[in-house]
C-alpha cells in the first residue's frame, strides 16, 4: 500500500511539471473560454446560461485533453525509455502501477476542475448552486474515465512523436465534433449525426444538462460506459499481444 501510495504522489507531481499538461489543460480551456464568452460574444438569448454552458465545455476539454495527451504520451515515453520495463522488477504489480496512473491523473482531473470553475466565476461571475457546482464535477469526473482509458490505448503506441501527433488529431476532432467548441446544433447536418454518437458529446451533454438544472441523460451514460468497456479491452488486447511478442 506504501508503495502504492508514493507511486500516487510522483504521478501527480510528474504532471504538473509537464509543459503539456500546464498549455492543454490549463491554459488553453481558459484562453478559449475568454474567446468565446468575453470577446467573439455569441450574442445568445441568455448569456448566464451560455456562460455557464461554455465553462463546463472548456473544463470537459481540458479533462479530455489530460487523459488522452498527459497520460498517452507519458506511457509511450515511459516504455520508450524503459521505464515500464524497470517497473516490473519492483514489487509494484503491473496493475498497481496502472491504478497509481488512473488515480494520479484522477487528483489533476479534480485540480483543473477547481482552477476552470474558479476561472469562470470570476470571468464572467458564472453563478450555479452548491449542489450544481459538486454535480457538474462528479460527472466531469465520471465521463473522463473513458479517456482515461483512450489514454491508455494511446500508451500502446511505440514512438513518442507518432503518439503525440494521432492524439493531438483525435483530441481536437472530439472536441469540435463532439460540441464543446461551439454548439453541435449549428454545426452541419453531417457532423451533427456524427457528433452525437461520439464520447465527447456526451461528456459535455450530461454537465451541460445540470447546468440547465436538469439530469445528464440516459444515454450519456450508457454510451460512455460502453466507450470505456471498448477501450479498455482494446488497450488490454493490444498489451497482452505486445507482451507476447516481447
Amino acid at each position: 500500500m506504501n508503495g502504492l501510495l508514493m507511486q500516487c504522489k510522483m504521478e501527480v507531481l510528474r504532471i504538473l511539471r509537464n509543459p503539456y499538461y500546464v498549455f492543454w489543460s490549463l491554459f488553453m480551456p481558459i484562453a478559449f473560454y475568454i474567446v468565446f464568452t468575453r470577446i467573439f460574444n455569441s450574442a445568445m438569448d441568455d448569456q448566464q446560461l451560455w456562460q455557464a454552458h461554455y465553462l463546463m465545455s472548456m473544463t470537459a476539454f481540458s479533462l479530455m485533453g489530460s487523459a488522452i495527451m498527459t497520460l498517452g504520451i507519458r506511457l509511450v515515453e515511459e516504455k520508450a525509455q524503459g521505464w515500464s520495463t524497470f517497473m516490473r522488477i519492483t514489487p509494484l504489480s503491473d496493475h498497481a502501477y496502472f491504478l497509481a496512473k488512473m488515480v494520479g491523473q484522477t487528483m489533476i482531473h479534480i485540480l483543473s476542475i477547481a482552477v476552470i470553475f474558479t476561472a469562470g466565476a470570476m470571468i464572467n461571475g458564472v453563478s450555479l448552486s452548491v449542489v450544481e457546482w459538486l454535480l457538474c464535477g462528479l460527472w466531469l469526473l465520471f465521463g473522463s474515465l473513458p479517456f482515461l482509458a483512450l489514454g491508455t490505448l494511446v500508451g500502446t503506441m511505440k514512438r513518442v512523436d507518432t503518439a503525440a501527433g494521432i492524439s493531438n488529431m483525435v483530441y481536437m476532432i472530439l472536441a469540435i465534433a463532439g460540441g464543446m467548441w461551439m454548439p453541435l446544433e449549428i454545426m452541419p447536418d453531417f457532423v451533427q449525426s456524427i457528433g452525437k454518437w461520439l464520447p465527447s458529446y456526451h461528456f459535455g451533454n450530461g454537465a451541460w444538462q445540470i447546468v440547465r438544472s436538469e439530469q445528464p441523460e440516459w444515454a450519456n451514460f450508457i454510451l460512455l460506459i460502453g466507450y470505456l468497456f471498448l477501450f479498455v479491452v482494446i488497450s488490454g488486447y493490444i498489451r497482452r499481444k505486445q507482451e507476447v511478442a516481447v
